[in-house]
C-alpha cells in the first residue's frame, strides 16, 4: 500500500494558484483546494453522468518502478499511469484483447522514468528502454509483456508527431494505431492539471476520441485522486473510481 499524499501545507500555495502565478515546483502533488478547482471545471456540466463503455482490467505499477521516489506520487505519478491505463482500453477499439492490455499494461508505465513533473524531453525514450528490461516485472504484476507495439507507443508518446526523426516516423507508422491511442489516452487525463491551458486539446490528436470520452476522463481524475487524498491506496482509489463508473 502506498502512502498517502503529505496534507497540503496551508502556508503554500494550492497548485492551481502556484501555476497561475507561475511559481510551480518541480514535483507537484495534488491538493484539496486545485481538486476543487478541477472539479468546478466539469467540461460536460455538473448534470453530466458518465458511466464506463465497458469494464475495464486495473493495472497500477508499482510505485518502486519510477525514477524518483517524489515522482511516484507526483502528477505524473502511479495514479496517472494508472489511469492511463484504463482509458486506453477504452480507446484501443479494433485492436483485440491481448494486443489491448499489453499496450495497457506499458501505459501505466509510460512515465515511470520521469525525473519531474515538467516537459522532461526523453522521459518516453527512458520509459520503453525500462520496459524492455523489465519484463519478469510487468508479467507478475500485470499478466502481460509489452512487445514491440506497446513499447513504441511509450517511446514516441512525449514527442509531437511534427518533431518525430525519420525513424520515429517509420516506427510510427509501423504501429501508428498503438502510438495514436496512448497519445490520447495520456491527453485525455491532463484533467488533472493546474491549469485549463494544459487541458485536453482533442484536435491535437490523430485518433478520434468518443464524444463521452472527455466527462469521463475528468471524473476518473476527480474520484481518484479523491480517494487517494482521504488515505486510499492508488489501487484501492482505483478501484472504487471503477465501480462507482461501471456499466450498469
Amino acid at each position: 500500500m502506498n502512502s498517502p499524499p503529505t496534507p497540503h501545507d496551508a502556508g503554500r500555495l494550492p497548485l492551481h494558484e502556484s501555476a497561475a502565478a507561475g511559481r510551480l515546483p518541480d514535483h507537484q502533488v495534488m491538493d484539496r483546494p486545485t481538486l476543487a478547482w478541477i472539479a468546478g471545471q466539469r467540461p460536460g456540466g455538473p448534470g453530466a453522468r458518465p458511466r464506463l463503455p465497458h469494464p475495464a482490467t486495473p493495472l497500477v505499477p508499482d510505485p518502486s518502478w519510477f525514477a524518483r521516489p517524489e515522482t511516484a506520487t507526483s502528477l505524473h505519478g502511479v495514479l496517472h499511469g494508472a489511469r492511463v491505463a484504463v482509458l486506453v482500453q477504452f480507446l484501443a477499439v479494433g485492436l483485440g484483447p491481448d494486443r489491448v492490455l499489453a499496450l495497457a499494461a506499458a501505459a501505466a508505465c509510460h512515465d515511470c522514468r520521469r525525473h519531474d513533473d515538467r516537459t522532461d524531453p526523453g522521459h518516453g525514450a527512458r520509459a520503453a528502454h525500462w520496459l524492455t528490461q523489465h519484463p519478469t516485472c510487468l508479467s507478475s504484476a500485470f499478466g502481460h509483456v509489452p512487445g514491440p507495439e506497446a513499447v513504441t507507443a511509450v517511446a514516441l508518446h512525449d514527442v509531437p508527431h511534427h518533431a518525430f526523426t525519420a525513424d520515429q516516423r517509420a516506427t510510427y507508422h509501423r504501429h501508428r494505431t498503438a502510438v495514436d491511442v496512448l497519445k490520447a489516452a495520456d491527453a485525455l487525463d491532463r484533467y488533472r492539471l493546474p491549469a485549463t491551458r494544459w487541458w485536453p486539446d482533442l484536435h491535437l490528436l490523430r485518433l478520434q476520441v468518443p464524444a463521452w470520452a472527455p466527462l469521463l476522463a475528468h471524473d476518473l481524475v476527480i474520484r481518484t485522486e479523491h480517494a487517494r487524498l482521504d488515505g486510499a491506496s492508488d489501487t484501492h482509489a482505483l478501484h472504487l473510481a471503477l465501480r462507482a463508473l461501471r456499466p450498469e
